[in-house]
């Protein structure tokens, strides 16, 4: 398709340079009626070289792990510890409520956990199983000795030798004494009970007045709200003396991470399948990225691309990727625009010219080169890729030529002129990147 445009505009060019030579022939006939010197012009000679080759795509920063800063307990606010866009760390005191509430709360919670642990220390005791068990040896003891009466008794009244009255009366002692044993070893079998059933209730009390006091401690730290992430904050929504509410849907402040700062960018479909082809160089987890600001300014730290999303995009038949780029110095804010570029593939032996050297009149580039003789002709060309502020030509040129750069605004086809070496502006030079 290159070499029939070539040919299409064959007929043009030559009557172009007709006319121009023309134009030459009077320019040195003034020459020999003493014109002016050559005109200086700075000239490139072209060489081959490996080209990188770049794509730009239109991207937006993001902060992926931004957080919204809320109250855990309800409160007035008595100070805000941050000035509103600064950068705050992880665990720095935003805001203190009134600690009062939750102070008074502590102590309670305090007060109450110390009385259940003292029950349960005096359920441990088992003071009433312990009187119950001195009642049952007590009861015990009188049951032998009313034994010994009955046994002493019988064989002296058997005898005549005491009163059967006696008798009757210690086997009626001895009787009670019985029933009040079997009565006090119940009394014991129920005070093990009890107490067993106290030092449960009494430590069951015990954990939940802990549990009671680690959630006041709880509270009582919630009324100092920090920052749960490291970054830039932003304004707070509401002010000293505001009431804080747990169940606001409004939150109080903001807070986005910056470093790394995410963008987010859109190739085509066809992009994508390009490089997932196998020997392709873009690999998701090396392939390095550039950031180009608003103003043209260069982010100095190169980026690295994280994830693609997992959909093509139905109505623009893109894709979207999403990068990171490091941003210790925080200069690059969240919603920002700028430009991504990204190492597409390498172009070997590739043929530049600075883009300033090449015209286009009716979609047609042209170049003035220079002959051995330093007379100007005029070469269409075919280009390609742009590469920073440099055209690589397809067509038309071959190494050795030598291309007028500057002061081709006054130069004419067959006209003599005195070259000097181009140089490269200190801009041109300085950019890390191609196109």
């Amino acid at each position: 398709m290159n070499s029939s445009r070539l040919v299409q505009t064959g007929g043009l060019v030559l009557v172009t340079a007709a006319l121009l030579s023309l134009l030459g022939c009077d320019s040195t006939s003034q020459a020999q009626n003493g014109a002016p010197p050559p005109l200086p012009v700075s000239v490139v000679e072209i060489k081959p070289q490996d080209v990188p080759i770049y794509g730009e795509y239109t991207a937006q920063t993001f902060a992926r792990d931004a957080v919204e800063v809320r109250g855990r307990v309800d409160g007035f606010i008595e100070k805000r510890l941050f000035q509103v866009g600064t950068d705050v760390r992880a665990g720095q005191v935003l805001y203190t409520l009134d600690l009062r509430p939750y102070l008074a709360d502590v102590q309670k919670a305090k007060g109450d956990l110390a009385q259940s642990e003292a029950n349960l220390e005096f359920a441990r005791k088992q003071v009433a199983l312990i009187q119950a068990q001195a009642n049952l040896a007590q009861a015990k003891a009188n049951l032998v000795k009313a034994e010994q009466d009955v046994d002493r008794l019988q064989p002296l009244v058997s005898k005549e030798a005491a009163p059967k009255q006696d008798l009757d009366n210690a086997v009626a002692s001895l009787e009670a004494n019985k029933a009040n044993v079997a009565a006090l070893v119940a009394s014991v079998d129920q005070a093990r009970l009890q107490a067993s059933t106290q030092v449960d209730s009494t430590a069951g009390q015990v954990e939940s007045n802990k549990g009671l006091l680690r959630t006041a401690e709880l509270n009582l730290a919630y009324a100092q709200i920090i920052a749960p992430i490291s970054g830039r904050i932003g304004d707070s929504l509401i002010e000293v003396g505001g009431l804080v509410s747990k169940t606001s849907t409004q939150p109080l402040t903001t807070i986005v991470p910056l470093d790394p700062i995410w963008v987010r960018f859109k190739i085509s479909e066809d992009e994508y399948l390009r490089h997932q082809t196998p020997g392709a160089i873009w690999k998701i987890d090396k392939l390095p990225m550039h950031l180009i600001m608003a103003d043209g300014s260069v982010l100095p730290h190169a980026g690295q691309i994280r994830n693609i999303l997992n959909q093509v995009d139905l109505k623009t038949g893109t894709l979207e990727v999403q990068g990171t780029f490091p941003n210790p110095e925080h200069v690059v804010l969240p919603g920002q625009f700028g430009r991504v570029r990204i190492l597409m593939r390498q172009a070997p032996n590739s043929l530049l010219i600075p883009q300033k050297a090449v015209q286009e009149m009716q979609s047609l580039q042209s170049v003035f080169t220079l002959g051995p003789d330093d007379k100007v002709e005029v070469r269409n060309i075919v280009t390609g890729d742009r590469v920073g502020d440099d055209w690589i030509v397809q067509q038309g040129l071959k190494p050795g030529d030598r291309v007028i750069v500057e002061g081709i605004q006054k130069v004419r086809p067959g006209s003599v002129v005195h070259p000097t070496p181009y140089k490269v502006t200190t801009a041109a030079a300085a950019s890390p990147i191609g196109g």
